[in-house]
């Protein structure tokens, strides 16, 4: 599939017709917002919004979002229209997003042959909500800060039939790697997510590894794509493997007042 039409397709299943579980969706000719109960980050998935209108729309959201008092950002793409779309959000209140995702996608037919192999580390897929400790552990390791709430967001999803799969590589018995996968229904894409490995254990091939067990069960359940948001680490493992950049994601959170 060629880039204008993929990126359309991308739009249209996992920016404005895709669903998530417990999580209301409001819909307009040219915007789709997403609110999660509280105290998630409620956020605008998609827009295309007229120059003339722009300022209008934009405090129409923050009037509309404020009053819930949970944070709220507006996901921005390259591509989406007028141009001018973060400058004008900067100028409102919204704070810039200085580490944007490289929105890779495979098409699951063209995957490499190296992503076919059977695993030859430990990996484990997890399937209880009291097991999810160790994914919590290595996310929290490598990124800092308190992953408590990963664990109730994937336990959570863990209780969805067929929606996701998570995963662990294990070195010795200790867990090195995780990553995990969603498996939106009524799409052709697959979502993969997580794919962080402890510094000690890095440059071993877990990332591909666990990369691959994913892409796996993708073409087992018979998806036509897969699509994940990469870091600079893990964007040239995927161009490695197949995927290709289709557009840059930007999350501008709001840092006004809640106050009215």
């Amino acid at each position: 599939m060629d880039q204008p039409d993929l990126l359309a397709l991308y739009d249209a299943q996992l920016r404005i017709e895709i669903e998530y579980p417990n999580v209301r969706k409001e819909v307009f000719p040219q915007l789709v917002r997403f609110i999660k109960p509280a105290p998630g980050m409620n956020y605008v998935s998609y827009s295309r919004l007229d120059e003339a209108d722009l300022d209008a729309v934009i405090q129409e959201q923050i009037a509309y979002f404020s009053t819930m008092d949970q944070p709220f950002s507006w996901h921005v793409y390259e591509h989406d229209t007028p141009p001018s779309l973060k400058e004008h959000l900067l100028a409102q209140g919204f704070a810039p997003d200085d580490d944007p995702d490289a929105v890779m996608v495979l098409e699951v037919q063209e995957t490499s042959p190296a992503l076919l192999n059977p695993a030859a580390i430990e990996i484990r897929r997890i399937t209880q909500r009291d097991h999810l400790d160790d994914v919590v552990q290595i996310e929290a390791q490598v990124w800092g800060g308190d992953f408590g709430w990963l664990k109730q967001r994937l336990g959570d999803h863990l209780e969805v039939p067929n929606y996701l799969s998570v995963y662990v590589a294990y070195v010795d018995g200790q867990p090195a790697c995780s990553s995990w996968i969603y498996f939106h229904p009524h799409s052709q894409f697959a979502g993969l997510f997580g794919g962080a490995t402890l510094p000690d254990f890095r440059a071993r091939g877990l990332y591909t590894a666990i990369l691959a067990v994913r892409v796996q069960e993708a073409m087992q359940r018979g998806y036509r794509f897969l699509a994940t948001g990469a870091s600079p680490m893990s964007q040239p493992i995927l161009a490695q493997n197949g995927f290709r950049l289709l557009t840059r994601a930007y999350a501008h959170e709001w840092q006004g007042s809640t106050e009215q």
